[in-house]
């Protein structure tokens, strides 16, 4: 008997999906940071035993949508609920509600196993863990709840094996040895899209898109060109920095974490241009791998 299945994380932003994913799947597939909104995509990672096999989604975090852009992150989560065996709901200590009350509706009606991952328990006391346990209890009385540390790795174990077990019955939806469904491409698009979200604040890491132009790859080096896609001149001075100091300061911290992804040595050139107002623009979205409609 073989048993495979989509188990899909959903939740608000910055409450560890992320660090769930890349703690099930034991490699580095989603980019992580403390600002919102760092996943745009819905990634797949594929964990494989001899008689399962899991296909783990992570997604972006839920907000109300503001331009373009969102509404096609959205359109990610609205489509984890389509194809869900197991529904993975993370909210985080302290939390008491989801961003968009029609999401929360579609949770409490749905009609497969739900599994309410209570996260950063090592951040709270018993007190506090058994108050928000009997919360959830009754705000999502059809879920099973699971308090962890994705973080720490505390319960982590208990949830996949209970996954496991939920899963259906069915032949591997992708080869055994399969990690993800996305290509290299968007790995490296990712890492460098992570390093700017780290070393630049305010409006900079959400006007940002990154595109892979060239992936030479040979028996010893990987050659790397990316364009780094803004929406305003301004933004590119900013991005660019005095002398070009910042760009070169993103590119090494790229180049290292490429590195390591592909255990090869990587040679990076990052190039910056003008995209305007590719957010709200539908052509571009779909070019970028978001709008799917």
């Amino acid at each position: 008997m073989h048993k495979a299945g989509f188990v899909n994380i959903i939740g608000n932003p910055n409450v560890g999906k992320s660090t769930l994913m890349n703690a099930f799947v034991g490699e580095r597939i989603s980019i992580i940071t403390s600002k919102a909104q760092t996943t745009r995509h819905r990634i797949l990672g594929i964990v494989n035993g001899d008689d399962f096999q899991i296909l783990f989604s992570d997604t972006p975090g839920i907000i109300k949508p503001a331009y373009e852009l969102q509404s096609s992150m959205m359109d990610f989560v609205k489509s984890a609920f389509e194809d869900a065996d197991v529904l993975v709901y993370m909210v985080e200590i302290g939390e008491k509600e989801l961003k968009d009350e029609a999401f929360f509706n579609k949770i409490i009606h749905c009609n497969i196993p739900v599994l309410l991952l209570l996260n950063k328990i090592d951040k709270s006391n018993q007190e506090q863990l058994e108050e928000q346990v009997n919360f959830w209890k009754e705000k999502v009385p059809n879920a099973e709840i699971f308090p962890i540390s994705a973080l720490e790795n505390f319960n982590i174990t208990t949830v996949f094996d209970k996954i496991v077990a939920l899963l259906p019955e069915s032949a591997p939806y992708y080869p055994k040895d399969a990690l993800t469904d996305k290509p290299e491409r968007f790995f490296v698009n990712e890492i460098i899209r992570e390093k700017i979200l780290l070393n630049y604040d305010k409006e900079i890491p959400y006007a940002v898109e990154i595109e892979t132009e060239e992936f030479k790859e040979d028996d010893t080096i990987i050659r790397i060109k990316a364009v780094i896609m803004v929406e305003r001149d301004t933004q590119k001075g900013i991005l660019i920095g005095h002398k070009g100091n910042a760009l070169k300061k993103v590119g090494v911290q790229s180049r290292e974490e490429l590195e390591k992804f592909f255990q090869k040595k990587i040679h990076l050139e990052l190039f910056v241009k003008v995209n305007k107002n590719w957010r709200n623009n539908a052509y571009q979205l779909k070019r970028f791998g978001y709008n799917q409609k």
